[in-house]
């Protein structure tokens, strides 16, 4: 899995490149609408197809399910990516987002990337080999009460504002019961910084796969957990998420699971 890693290190950077030199040049007339609350810009279809053909040039039969052109090719080796999770912080000059690519595998996340280009860090990940940062190990957080925990979400938006009531009524319980709250705006970096410990859980509603993928195995191979808000495996069929190492993991859990949504319980 090392080259197919190396690839997807070198996709991330060029794609990152590309968005920095693009950052404060941002015109009126690149933004299109595409949704409420969904901006999406020139400078994501170009990271996109950046992405896409740099992983060309080595695998050229894989195929991809990508945020802007959707799933392309046959093969049971899937490229899964975002080229610019946290569009709106990106469009807004806000210095909070990143590229993420993952590889799954006969439905197996096999390896991840996660690059943050305004930082230059880079998250990676391979399945069996554990999580690093710019090439340093990574752990999730050792902290053990949720009382003492930072944690990271996101709000519900597009076709998830039917759940903005129940997320209130989480997000007030969360706000009691630990340290702090932060919603940057970039779920693939939330999870990424779940795996450094930087981050102690982090929960969200109606992701997509490519805001999930690549931060779900960085978790994983950090020693944490990931799961459905329901606690079970399928969250990236589902977009509904908590993480955390397996001590905060569990204590989210008991904790939101019960302010659930009924449409999320079954």
């Amino acid at each position: 899995m090392q080259a197919q890693l190396t690839i997807a290190v070198r996709a991330a950077r060029r794609a990152g490149d590309l968005i920095l030199r693009n950052l404060n040049r941002i015109r009126s007339q690149d933004i299109s609408s595409k949704g409420w609350n969904e901006i999406v810009t020139e400078v994501d279809v170009r990271a996109e197809e950046d992405i896409k053909e740099t992983i060309r040039r080595s695998f050229p039969h894989h195929a991809f399910l990508a945020e802007e052109s959707g799933a392309s090719g046959d093969s049971d080796h899937v490229w899964i990516i975002d080229p610019l999770d946290g569009t709106t912080n990106f469009v807004h000059g806000f210095p909070v987002f990143a590229v993420s690519i993952a590889l799954q595998v006969r439905g197996q996340l096999e390896a991840a990337v996660i690059y943050d280009p305004t930082r230059q860090e880079m998250f990676t990940a391979a399945r069996g080999a554990g999580a690093q940062l710019d090439g340093r190990r990574i752990r999730v957080s050792g902290t053990t009460h949720l009382k003492d925990t930072l944690i990271g979400t996101g709000f519900p938006y597009r076709e998830n504002v039917k759940h903005m009531d129940s997320y209130l009524g989480m997000l007030k319980t969360v706000v009691e019961n630990v340290s702090g709250v932060r919603r940057p705006g970039a779920a693939a970096l939330d999870l990424a910084y779940v795996a450094a410990g930087r981050f102690d859980g982090f929960w969200e509603l109606g992701l997509k796969p490519w805001d999930i993928a690549a931060g779900a195995l960085l978790i994983q191979e950090a020693g944490g957990i990931i799961s459905t808000v329901r606690g079970d495996s399928h969250f990236l069929e589902t977009g509904n998420v908590i993480a955390g190492s397996p001590k905060i993991h569990e204590a989210l859990s008991r904790l939101l699971q019960p302010l659930l949504p009924e449409s999320l319980k079954h």
